[in-house]
């Protein structure tokens, strides 16, 4: 067994976190100054350069809403990118001065990506290909992940998306302009299929086509049902859900016989009710999609098409390509979390470090 490797910039002594230690509103949130951790021999010490805020890391943060005070200290985020600093003694596919993307860093962890280093089990830390920024490294754990894994739950359809796997598909997109519609939208044109998204708004309708979709409908004012069988009469075969308690009976007008329709977004507290004719009738699959949970092989191919979906430059972030971003230093984690929870259009982004 080899010895744990270390980069010329290996920074030792203390760091800057950002850590709470009960639920509760952003104001629980501590920056400290504590010791770096040593990586264990199957993990990677990245200096982040960029966490990405999701929704997901709100809820955390909120938990039930009682005030729970935490087993342990814990870092918020589960996404992010960053240069790696120290790898463990059996990691070979990274190696120190890499530039990386991280996934689920602090999922069932204590160390999320809103500190300078964090350990990650090496198997969450993926080589950002050439070219590619720390803002992207940031902006796709969860929601291209999640997109991923919605786009490709139908039956029959491909387990890992590509140039050509979504070739002859038409998918809908719900909420076009954000984080996963965003990703839904460029993975899916990207994969070859043809993309309708519905905004509430012109300015998100703009944001969607800049991402990419061919078809943007703005369900305020047009006739979404009528929008899209004009589109396509056969109807679509996937659609990516963020609200289906008020979408679902129009999903189920558009849905193609034998569709799904792949949910990754409610409430918590409200219950889904659905004609059972209609979804009997046409065959249609209503998928959960949850990306922490998925399959090791599901999440393996997602990383892997999300790896793959950046090389080739089909993923992209910033206002021009449909995902505008807003910034905070590491000591405004809350209000980067506040931002989130507030519905911010666009992707937050807490600049950890410099590169």
């Amino acid at each position: 067994m080899r010895e744990e490797t270390r980069g010329a910039g290996a920074l030792d002594g203390s760091m800057k976190s950002i850590v709470y230690t009960q639920t509760g509103a952003p104001e629980v949130f501590k920056l400290i100054e504590r010791e770096a951790a040593e990586p264990g021999p199957d993990e990677v010490r990245v200096r982040v350069i960029v966490s990405g805020v999701n929704p997901t890391d709100w809820k955390a943060r909120t938990g039930s809403g009682d005030g729970a005070t935490l087993p342990a200290p814990q870092v918020p985020n589960q996404d992010g990118a960053g240069i790696v600093d120290v790898v463990g003694a059996n990691v070979t596919h990274v190696t120190p001065g890499d530039r990386v993307w991280i996934w689920d860093a602090a999922f069932k962890r204590t160390e999320g990506t809103a500190q300078e280093l964090t350990n990650i089990p090496a198997r969450q830390v993926v080589k950002l290909p050439a070219g590619a920024s720390f803002d992207i490294g940031a902006s796709v754990g969860i929601p291209a992940l999640t997109a991923h894994r919605a786009l490709t739950a139908r039956e029959g359809g491909p387990d890992e998306l590509g140039p050509g796997t979504l070739a002859g598909t038409t998918i809908l997109v719900a909420g076009g302009a954000g984080a996963v519609g965003h990703a839904a939208i460029q993975l899916a044109i990207w994969s070859g299929a043809t993309v309708i998204t519905t905004v509430s708004s012109d300015a998100k309708a703009e944001l969607a086509t800049r991402a990419g979709a061919q078809h943007v409908i703005n369900y305020t004012t047009e006739d979404v049902v009528a929008r899209i069988r004009d589109i396509d009469a056969a109807g679509v075969a996937v659609i990516v859900e963020v609200n289906p308690n008020v979408n679902i009976d129009i999903d189920l007008e558009v849905i193609a016989m034998g569709g799904t329709i792949a949910i990754y977004a409610g409430s918590g507290s409200e219950k889904l009710a659905f004609p059972e004719r209609a979804i009997m009738m046409k065959n249609v699959r209503i998928q959960g999609i949850m990306t922490y949970t998925t399959r090791p092989e599901q999440k393996h191919a997602a990383v892997h098409a999300v790896s793959a979906a950046i090389r080739d430059g089909a993923l992209n972030v910033g206002e021009e390509n449909g995902l505008p971003l807003m910034r905070f230093p590491l000591e405004r984690t809350g209000d980067a979390h506040k931002a989130v929870e507030d519905s911010a259009v666009g992707k937050v982004l807490i600049d950890v470090a410099s590169a």
